[in-house]
């Protein structure tokens, strides 16, 4: 009887026995050669810009597309934006506020999300930080002009989010999140979106985005179609379609938070519009190197969160050795815009050396273009920035953002993104 229960465990639940510990020790990170940016897969050496953007960066870009974070399966068949509220009077005066609302529809099905954003009156024409939010336009601050979002919101006992859904009490809890009078300040602004309102984050490909693009009886994207990573990136860049058309913005740079930092380097690689691209703590399938298998691993994010990724990339769980790139490949397809990858001290998680390294490797791609990356593998102290056109810093704390991230985007933003 004990043998037939012991068979029933590891039949019914193997993932139990599959997921090894976190590893956190650096004497057992594994071995490994890193894929050369500058060498294609049939081993052709890359020596300019030129061979770089016609050959190495297709091929690259083209097997993240494919087997990392799947393709985007079709063009839409219509999208439209619709300024819905707009006021001088944000901020105690010293803001403009946008709210727009961006509708995109394919096989007569449409969704629409709503587009938020405070821009400095002394500045006629600012340049933006765009990025997602993670429960509703109106948690990045008190304005009381900014609605509850009406999207699926992940359930969080400490904000009184039940059932999915936000409510008044969750107004301005994220603030701390968004510097967003420090960017007025500097002449920056905000345009933020719920990332909800575009592909509820939950592994059901009923509802949000994906839907969409359905053929009759399709119930999930194909093998190498788009997970929600892709499905967020193309949201940004259907909001970029809007801003680049705004007279009142002028250039625009894409940020992420951790999953979101993920989706906000793809959006860079896909979408060459965006000014810049900020990763914070964006880790596994975001920055940090896939091969060192330090923290979270491409097995355990593929089993916690099986909807991010394209399936196809679900064959390199626990065989991350046989993938022909790494992160630094992903971060070296920005080039040669204003990449900043930033980690924390404390978020063991998201491997902040592996995110640092990633920055390191890809800077040799920058390098064709004459631009400065990081010019060492030693990680620099805590709190001590490197800031070129390739910058990174490490933090103290944990896994957040916090007002010193944003004072170091704004001085990298005010050189380097121009």
């Amino acid at each position: 009887m004990k043998n037939l229960i012991t068979i029933a465990i590891l039949l019914l639940s193997p993932m139990i026995f599959a997921q090894p510990e976190a590893n956190y020790d650096e004497s057992k990170v594994p071995k490994f050669p890193l894929p050369d940016p500058l060498t294609t897969f049939s081993g052709n050496p890359i020596a300019n810009k030129t061979q770089w953007e016609e050959n190495r960066r297709f091929e690259i870009f083209q097997f993240f597309e494919r087997q990392v974070y799947g393709k985007v399966p079709d063009r839409l068949d219509e999208y439209s934006f619709k300024l819905w509220e707009e006021s001088d009077d944000a901020y105690g005066g010293k803001a403009r506020r946008k709210q727009v609302a961006i509708s995109l529809t394919k096989n007569k099905r449409t969704i629409t999300y709503n587009l938020l954003i405070y821009l400095p009156k002394g500045n006629p024409k600012a340049p933006v930080f765009l990025g997602y939010n993670f429960y509703g336009n109106h948690t990045v601050t008190d304005d009381p002009k900014v609605p509850i979002t009406k999207a699926w919101v992940s359930n969080n006992e400490s904000f009184g989010i039940t059932d999915h859904k936000a409510t008044e009490a969750t107004r301005g809890v994220r603030k701390h999140r968004w510097a967003i009078e420090k960017m007025l300040d500097n002449g920056y602004g905000l345009a933020t979106i719920h990332y909800g309102e575009v592909d509820p984050d939950k592994n059901d490909f009923s509802d949000g985005l994906h839907q969409l693009f359905y053929k009759d009886g399709q119930v999930k994207p194909k093998t190498n179609e788009w997970g929600s990573i892709a499905a967020w990136a193309f949201g940004l860049s259907k909001a970029m379609d809007y801003l680049e058309n705004d007279t009142n913005i002028s250039d625009v740079i894409v940020f992420g938070h951790s999953r979101l930092g993920k989706a906000a380097l793809w959006a860079g690689a896909t979408d060459k519009r965006f000014a810049g691209v900020i990763s914070n703590n964006s880790g596994c399938g975001g920055a940090a190197l896939s091969k060192r298998k330090f923290g979270e691993t491409v097995a355990r994010i593929n089993n916690s969160f099986p909807h991010w990724f394209a399936g196809s990339f679900k064959k390199y769980g626990n065989n991350e050795r046989t993938l022909p790139v790494d992160q630094h490949q992903l971060l070296a397809l920005v080039a040669p815009r204003p990449l900043y990858v930033a980690s924390a001290a404390e978020d063991r998680w998201a491997d902040p050396k592996g995110e640092f390294l990633s920055a390191y490797h890809a800077s040799k791609v920058y390098a064709l273009y004459g631009k400065q990356g990081i010019d060492s593998p030693e990680m620099p102290a805590i709190d001590q920035p490197l800031q070129n056109t390739v910058a990174y810093h490490i933090r103290s704390g944990k896994h957040d953002v916090t007002d010193y991230d944003w004072e170091q985007y704004i001085t990298w933003a005010k050189t380097f993104v121009k």
